[in-house]
């Protein structure tokens, strides 16, 4: 059984003159080992059982002289030994280190320049340098290593707490990638900000968003998401689809906090987010030679892009730029800027009928990767539909042609593409791509001893990939708002969307934590379907459930209540709140 102490107080510090960000507070906490096997003469094996960022507390030795041992960190296996030459940037270290007689010393891996100075993310200099690592080698140790000798000190979110989220499903598979990728967010709050990996510890608002998703779905405080806007606001990176970003960040505070003071501190920053020095005179964004080069990006790495043509109006840019009008509109109306709102709406109306004319190939049904080109990829598809922007219509037809296309395209694009499929029926596809055989899904990485999601589907579609990387986390979000069916419906969770998608799935339960509390989804699928609900006080709920064949309507706790049909649902009429059984029949 693992253990856990905490051993360092929570901290808020700034994150160094280049920063001059404050961060979330973080904090240390020791872990014991799992196992230590002995491997050679004097050589021990330490297990922590998941990779974590931090370092160790090794000691003390009870012996007449003090001794000098080598220690090796690392985040792979080779051989049944810590790999000293692992591939890309998985992590290895090796310091030498003087053991004390009467306390414990702290072993830190030596300075990587890279993700330890400025402009990376710092941590505390006072907690040594922090690096990723499961294992551990210990060479020298002069007598037996006992489990209270060692212990990891491992940096996380000071408010994150493990079983606040859970997850349990009829595929076992489906639970095993939940829980990779629960962790991988938990492990990768180390710095009090969402950074990319441990190869440059930097923010980057594509990363930042997919974290945040993820992130509220295990922890309901807002305070790592917002430390990471602010830093993004001063140390903006250059893609052009990560600016749109901040204005999804900012709306998935909105609707998770529901703070218009945060929101108003904040929108005057979010308007220069919107590429309007790219507009061209149909409303739609432009791109010169040099954006098309180094700006418009698609997804990432390069070779993820499924072939995408790059033209001077490109379709995945303008996607994100319709997508962020749309949620501006809703920002500002929350701030009561009625006129600026409708200058929003009047802005996208006008882009999106020049969108839809320009891009969308009728003959196919699908859209273009640009206008001057008939190349239509994967992320050119992807991205109006999980935006809602393709026409109703069409929907269907666009969802089935991704599913025939397969997981094209990278963890990152992922997000959307499973957020497409979930929301336009296609429920079983996008549970079967999580659990898919091959080298391009989430049983990939569970299968292959990842305890952090890796930044890519495997090495061999990016070499230096970090094996730490939390925007390859989705279903840690993907799960709860689709399975489970828990999203929020107004700002701060006074209303949710109880909503499960089941796909091939028998049943499904678990629990997520909101501003207002702990909400409880369970149900399953038998002769009938059946979902038990709990809902903290302050929050009431619009549930639909899944059409079986047959059915013909709805029960609340053994009462028939009114509710209709909307495609293959049943949405209930009146909203329901507190615990209650709800019955299809």
């Amino acid at each position: 059984m693992r253990k856990w102490f905490l051993i360092a107080a929570v901290f808020g510090v700034m994150l160094g003159s280049a920063a001059g960000q404050e961060a979330a507070p973080v904090h240390l906490v020791e872990q014991a080992p799992e196992a230590i096997r002995k491997i050679a003469p004097g050589v021990f094996l330490v297990d922590f059982g998941r990779v974590a960022f931090g370092n160790l507390s090794l000691g003390p030795v009870h012996l007449a002289a003090s001794e000098t041992v080598t220690v090796r960190f690392g985040e792979a296996l080779k051989d049944g030994r810590v790999d000293t030459h692992p591939p890309g940037s998985v992590r290895y270290s090796e310091v030498k280190v003087r053991l004390d007689r009467a306390a414990a010393v702290i072993v830190a891996p030596p300075v990587n320049a890279r993700n330890t100075t400025a402009p990376a993310v710092l941590t505390p200099a006072s907690w040594g340098v922090l690096t990723p690592f499961r294992w551990v080698e210990v060479e020298g140790w002069p007598a037996e290593l006992d489990a209270d000798q060692i212990r990891r000190r491992a940096a996380f979110d000071s408010t994150w707490v493990d079983d606040a989220a859970t997850f349990h499903s009829s595929d076992p598979m489906l639970d095993k990638v939940w829980d990779l990728c629960h962790y991988s967010i938990k492990a990768t709050t180390f710095a009090g900000v969402f950074v990319d990996g441990d190869r440059e510890r930097l923010a980057y608002e594509a990363d930042a968003y997919l974290s945040q998703l993820s992130y509220y779905a295990g922890d309901a405080d807002p305070q790592i998401s917002r430390a990471t806007f602010d830093r993004l606001m001063k140390f903006p990176t250059w893609p052009s689809e990560w600016a749109p970003h901040m204005i999804f960040m900012a709306y998935a505070d909105w609707m998770q906090a529901g703070d218009t003071g945060w929101l108003a501190a904040h929108y005057e920053g979010l308007k220069t987010k919107l590429l309007d020095e790219r507009i061209g005179p149909d409303g739609l964004i432009m791109s010169t030679p040099e954006l098309i080069r180094h700006g418009d990006n698609v997804d990432w790495p390069m070779n993820e892009r499924d072939g995408y043509v790059f033209t001077s109006v490109n379709t995945v840019v303008n996607a994100f730029h319709l997508r962020a009008l749309q949620e501006m509109s809703e920002l500002a109306e929350a701030l009561g800027k009625k006129q600026e709102a409708a200058e929003f709406r009047v802005q996208e109306r006008t882009a999106q009928a020049t969108f839809q004319k320009k891009l969308f190939d009728p003959a196919r049904g699908l859209y273009r990767d640009g206008v001057g080109t008939d190349h239509a990829s994967l992320h050119a598809n992807l991205f109006p539909l999980a935006f809602g922007l393709v026409p109703a219509e069409r929907r269907p037809q666009v969802a089935q042609w991704l599913v025939s296309r397969g997981m094209a395209g990278s963890v990152y694009a992922a997000q959307y593409l499973l957020e497409g499929l979930f929301e336009n029926g296609e429920d079983t596809a996008a549970l079967a791509l999580m659990t898919a055989p091959g080298d391009r899904s989430w049983r990939h990485m569970v299968d292959s001893g990842a305890t952090i999601t890796w930044e890519a589907w495997d090495q061999k579609y990016k070499p230096n990939q970090d094996w730490n990387h939390a925007w390859g986390a989705a279903p840690a979000n993907l799960l709860p708002r689709f399975v489970l069916g828990a999203q929020a419906l107004a700002p701060g969770w006074s209303r949710a969307l109880i909503q499960p998608h089941p796909g091939s799935l028998t049943w499904a339960q678990g629990r997520m934590p909101t501003p207002r509390g702990e909400l409880e989804v369970s149900w399953k699928r038998e002769k009938n379907f059946t979902l038990t609900l709990t809902l903290p006080a302050g929050m009431t709920a619009k549930v639909d459930l899944p059409a079986l064949e047959g059915s013909i309507g709805v029960w609340v706790d053994g009462a028939r209540v009114e509710a209709h049909r909307e495609g293959q649902s049943w949405a209930l009429e009146k909203d329901l709140s507190g615990t209650v059984t709800i019955e299809e029949q």
